[in-house]
């Protein structure tokens, strides 16, 4: 079975954004000239995904209205000839089948992904996690991991070697290598404390599972922080079935943070087509003044 469903959490406060995150979802935040959620939704329809769940909360309306129809601009738009605009408006409102579900309380990833349940019924699913944006040309990371799901029809998730000093802000997994940038996974943690991790690769922000994480997650207690953790929810599956670990080429940003948000902003921009040629110049001469 192929993977359709999405789930995309965008539930969290974003506290390391604010001031900004408390009046714009970090979410919506632009890349360039695009909303960090708008590539997690490309991303996923390149990936073969046609039923997209975005999980929310209070105060997130304006995803849900970037992806609904605006019946304004597009009169507007038409009645200034601007046909490239009105298709490209049209095109983002019909990227996929995109529903949306708040979640009532910040109670973790864990929760938020079953808060899914009955969106995904009896089929695997993939996650992508709101706040890391993956810049992968040509190969969408999303839709490598599906690949390695319908080869050895285990759960995938999709990370990197990080720094050591970094480790303990994310997950640590142990793995048994298959070949290059494939890994059997058989163990994990949760932000280890120092002397607790298993290796430097670290889960960042994409994975594939089926409906079995979902009793498992009924039954795993919080984690940490106080959230109920889906690496936990995991960990119980690995240990007792496996999982495969694939090791995405691109590059990965964190979009909840201003560093992560700032660096991504400059990579696209620098090879946008329309600015990049210019914006590179103002680069080079921004960088003399260093």
């Amino acid at each position: 079975m192929t993977v359709k469903k999405a789930i995309i959490p965008a539930a969290g406060l974003g506290t390391r954004m604010l001031p900004i995150a408390k009046a714009v979802p970090k979410e919506m935040l632009p890349v360039v000239d695009k909303p960090v959620i708008q590539y997690l939704i490309e991303e996923a329809v390149e990936s073969g995904i046609t039923e997209i769940l975005v999980i929310t909360n209070r105060g997130k309306g304006a995803i849900e209205d970037y992806f609904d129809y605006c019946p304004e601009y597009e009169t507007n738009l038409e009645a200034k000839g601007k046909t490239a605009e009105l298709s490209e408006l049209d095109r983002i409102a019909n990227l996929a089948n995109i529903t949306f579900l708040r979640q009532k309380k910040p109670r973790g990833l864990g929760h938020a992904v079953l808060c899914a349940k009955s969106f995904v019924g009896n089929e695997p699913f993939a996650v992508l996690y709101g706040d890391d944006m993956i810049h992968s040309p040509g190969a969408p990371t999303t839709g490598e991991l599906i690949k390695l799901f319908e080869e050895f029809s285990l759960p995938v998730v999709g990370g990197q070697m990080v720094d050591p000093e970094w480790i303990s802000k994310y997950s640590s997994l142990k793995l048994e290598p298959i070949r290059e940038r494939v890994y059997r996974a058989t163990d994990m943690i949760e932000k280890p404390k120092k002397g607790e991790e298993f290796s430097l690769f670290s889960i960042l922000g994409r994975v594939v599972l089926t409906p079995e994480i979902f009793t498992i997650l009924e039954h795993t207690p919080p984690g940490a922080g106080g959230e109920l953790q889906l690496t936990d929810a995991m960990k119980t599956f690995a240990r007792k079935y496996g999982m495969i670990a694939y090791e995405f080429p691109g590059t990965r940003h964190d979009m909840g943070s201003k560093l992560g948000f700032l660096k991504a902003n400059v990579m696209l921009g620098a090879q946008d087509p329309a600015l990049g040629e210019e914006f590179c110049a103002f680069l080079k001469e921004f960088s003399k003044t260093l």
